[in-house]
């Protein structure tokens, strides 16, 4: 069965239950949940080059056999990721299930796309639509929605790529990098176990939700009046599609360049100002400033949304290990004549800094406003996905690093990708999804003003 647009032959469709996952699991949805249920699901692309003479016969025969198999010794850690999202009709919000029978939609294909042009970092002839086939489908409808979609493809005698599609009210994007290297650990060590760092902990109640924004979320889709009143529908927000000829463009930023944006930014900022320069903030600032120069927006405000892990900033602290959302969004804001300005670098870093005021001590304050933020605008928000800290490139199923890993879905969503490098230098790699000639002058404007540092 073969798509003549997209070049990929379905091999075949599996299911992969848990191993020994005899017992029933269920999680209510916090508030930190429950604002992602519309979003379309979290998608992201790993490739690994296959190294062996006989390639073609090495993946059937002992790649795709033990992805299999470990993939269900790890679905027995994380069982949840087997079933459903479901919204019960006697339940005030929406639950994440694992029931007797459920397991995971697995795909496996083959594509005769270039193996070698998808993973090139150099260039930006890769267009948006070529990452498509290579991820699956989450099965969505109005009654249910999966946890997880998988897709493993052949590049016959080149390599293979791992597709993922999360379901975004089931985990962030921390959680769904531990759970993909909770299965690349037990697939490369031959193991049933994983360590402690990437067992998950699923008690709920570490949530404080005194006011209880859990219902007020809830209450926000209850009263949709799009399916009728008491709308209890999963189905998700349609984000616009990219433009036919977008392209994705990856950049670099090495710890040398950025210690030399942090010192710019510390010799031009005022003696009273107290910023934010951390690798995150004066990165981020940086690719703020080409997207907005590139794109030509023109605002009299010009807003950037990111989200920061709550785990370690709740009061108690709560395990690094939590298993689904605990992220908040914060909104940087910023006047677009500072920003086009000679101390444009300054600005955006300052924005970025207020936004992230009062995370320690006032962490929650206005989350029941949260959903409206969290909402798809009708003018442009620039906004980011990922974290250099997941350490992506980390993930080793047993044949070595990731040749690529891109976050396909930046595609629908505008954002900017950020992730460690693939060389494992302690650069900082971020994605971008724009028209071809709009790239090629955020291109010019991110290498000018590097170069120029």
């Amino acid at each position: 069965m073969a798509d003549p647009n997209n070049s990929v032959k379905i091999v075949e469709i599996c299911r992969v239950a848990p191993q020994h996952a005899d017992q029933e699991f269920s999680l209510p949805l916090t508030f930190f949940d429950i604002i992602w249920l519309k979003f379309p699901p979290i998608q992201r692309l790993y490739f690994y080059e296959i190294l062996s003479s006989s390639k073609n016969t090495f993946f059937f025969d002992s790649i795709l056999p033990k992805l299999k198999t470990s993939l269900s010794l790890t679905l027995h850690h994380f069982p949840p990721l087997a079933g459903n999202i479901t919204w019960p009709q006697d339940s005030p919000k929406p639950i994440l299930s694992y029931l007797r029978g459920d397991a995971v939609s697995v795909t496996v294909a083959e594509s005769d796309a270039d193996f070698h042009h998808l993973v090139s970092s150099n260039s930006f002839n890769i267009e948006a639509k070529e990452y498509h086939p290579l991820v699956p489908r989450l099965e969505v409808c109005h009654e249910k929605a999966a946890a997880l979609a998988l897709q493993i493809t052949l590049f016959p005698n080149n390599g293979f790529s791992i597709g993922t599609s999360v379901h975004h009210a089931a985990l962030d994007g921390k959680m769904s990098t531990m759970f993909v290297k909770s299965w690349a650990y037990i697939c490369k060590h031959e193991s049933d176990l994983v360590p402690d760092q990437l067992k998950p902990f699923y008690d709920r109640r570490v949530i404080p939700d005194p006011t209880r924004i859990d219902l007020i979320y809830s209450n926000h889709f209850l009263n949709m009046d799009l399916e009728g009143p008491n709308n209890r529908s999963l189905m998700p927000f349609q984000f616009k599609a990219p433009q036919p000829d977008s392209v994705r463009g990856c950049f670099q930023f090495t710890p040398t360049k950025i210690e030399a944006i942090r010192q710019l930014v510390k010799e031009k900022k005022q003696q009273h100002q107290s910023v934010h320069l951390s690798t995150f903030c004066v990165a981020t600032a940086y690719a703020w400033i080409c997207l907005v120069k590139a794109e030509e927006f023109k605002s009299e405000k010009i807003r950037l949304i990111f989200s920061v892990d709550c785990r370690s900033r709740l009061d108690p602290q709560i395990s690094e290990n939590y298993f689904g959302n605990c992220i908040a969004p914060r909104i940087a804001v910023a006047e677009s004549e500072g920003i086009l300005g000679e101390d444009g670098l300054v600005m955006a870093v300052n924005a970025i800094s207020e936004a992230l005021e009062g995370l320690n001590n006032r962490l929650l304050n206005g989350a029941e406003a949260w959903m409206e933020i969290m909402q798809p605008q009708a003018d442009k928000l620039f906004s980011v996905a990922g974290s250099h800290r997941f350490r992506i490139y980390d993930t080793d199923f047993g044949w070595g690093r990731p040749r690529k890993s891109e976050v396909v879905t930046i595609d629908r969503t505008g954002a900017i990708s950020f992730s460690d490098s693939k060389d494992g230098d302690g650069s900082i790699e971020i994605g971008v999804v724009l028209k071809k000639q709009c790239m090629e002058v955020f291109a010019s404007l991110f290498a000018k003003g590097i170069e120029d540092l």
